[in-house]
């Protein structure tokens, strides 16, 4: 990676999208930003060494469509969506749909700058590739059966309440599950998480 990375932001609020460009410039990005989907999609910039960060709730396209218009544009350029409180379930959707990760506001620095790194760094791996469904199998392999269960109603984007009350738990105990969950998959994040599970087919 080097100063020529160029970081796309698309976000209809102007004070995220001059912090975003800033912190992207004085870490060596390029950034270019976008008031909307449209206004990115009219200039058609993509190019192989880009990366899309995304809000998910905007005016017109949304941060979804936006990511099922690039794909069948052909785009490679991973696509990064910022999320509010309860849009988890909507983010979860985007990753099923080829976006590349998701963040949850309010974001440290550092948690943006370390998903767009890592988001170009994992371009290669082709998406259904067998060996990362081998390993995604494999960590999930030491989960009991009521984890997985509360694992497939993450990745159906369902709150914990929601959860708790599928399966006749209380919600601490989902939360409980939902710890579990991160420590026996070594997922760092709810949006690795959820990658693992996506990728072992679940």
């Amino acid at each position: 990676m080097n100063d020529k990375t160029v970081v796309h932001v698309v976000d209809d609020d102007a004070a995220m999208r001059d912090s975003m460009a800033f912190l992207l410039d004085v870490n060596g990005f390029k950034p270019r930003v976008y008031d909307s989907a449209s206004a990115f999609l009219a200039e058609s910039p993509i190019d192989a060494l880009s990366c899309v960060v995304s809000d998910i709730r905007m005016p017109g396209m949304n941060g979804i469509e936006l990511v099922h218009e690039l794909k069948s544009k052909g785009s490679t350029s991973p696509v990064i969506l910022i999320t509010g409180h309860g849009d988890v379930a909507l983010a979860v959707e985007a990753m099923k749909a080829g976006a590349a990760d998701f963040i949850e506001k309010p974001f440290d620095d550092a948690v943006l700058l370390g998903a767009i790194r890592s988001a170009l760094n994992a371009r290669p791996a082709i998406q259904g590739d067998s060996s990362a469904k081998t390993e995604a199998e494999a960590r999930l392999v030491g989960l009991s059966p009521r984890e997985r269960d509360v694992l497939q109603g993450l990745v159906a984007g369902k709150i914990n309440k929601v959860i708790a009350h599928d399966l006749g738990i209380s919600p601490r105990t989902v939360e409980v599950y939902r710890a579990n969950l991160m420590a026996k998959t070594g997922a760092r994040s709810m949006s690795e998480l959820m990658r693992i599970a996506l990728a072992a087919g679940l």
